[in-house]
């Protein structure tokens, strides 16, 4: 099976902060797997490391208010294509992410809240019937 998978749960110094969020978990179920990684934020041309985004009202919008929504929109395509290409039968996403929360992401106020809802890369998966699971839920 191919699992395409967040590169940051990989060990990929991609996140906003310039770390990662390595999951053994991740690594472990993934094994004897073909696994593509995939940052929906650096493919759509945000540098690590950036400053931290939330959607707000529908916008994917920086901390000093700054909208980053056409990259996130655009890095999130550039996955989807990369799913596509690969023939991935599997996504596993960051948790609470703007580009890959599954069940919950940040409410926009940057206080560390989540609401339920989806990032923009889990909701171009969920339009195009590709399965996805939140690392919390390995």
């Amino acid at each position: 099976m191919k699992i395409a998978v967040s590169a940051c749960l990989l060990g990929e110094n991609c996140k906003y902060n310039g770390g990662n969020n390595f999951s053994e978990k991740v690594a472990k179920y993934v094994e004897g797997h073909e696994v593509i990684p995939v940052c929906p934020e650096v493919l759509g041309g945000l540098p690590t490391p950036r400053t931290p985004a939330e959607i707000v009202d529908g916008i994917v919008t920086r901390k000093d208010g700054v909208s980053v929504d056409s990259e996130f929109r655009t890095g999130a395509k550039k996955a989807l294509d990369i799913v596509f290409a690969n023939q991935v039968e599997l996504v596993i996403l960051q948790s609470r992410s703007p580009s890959c929360g599954v069940n919950a992401i940040y409410d926009g106020t940057f206080s560390g809240k989540t609401i339920s809802g989806q990032g923009v890369f889990a909701s171009l998966l969920k339009e195009n019937n590709i399965r996805m699971i939140d690392v919390e839920d390995i």
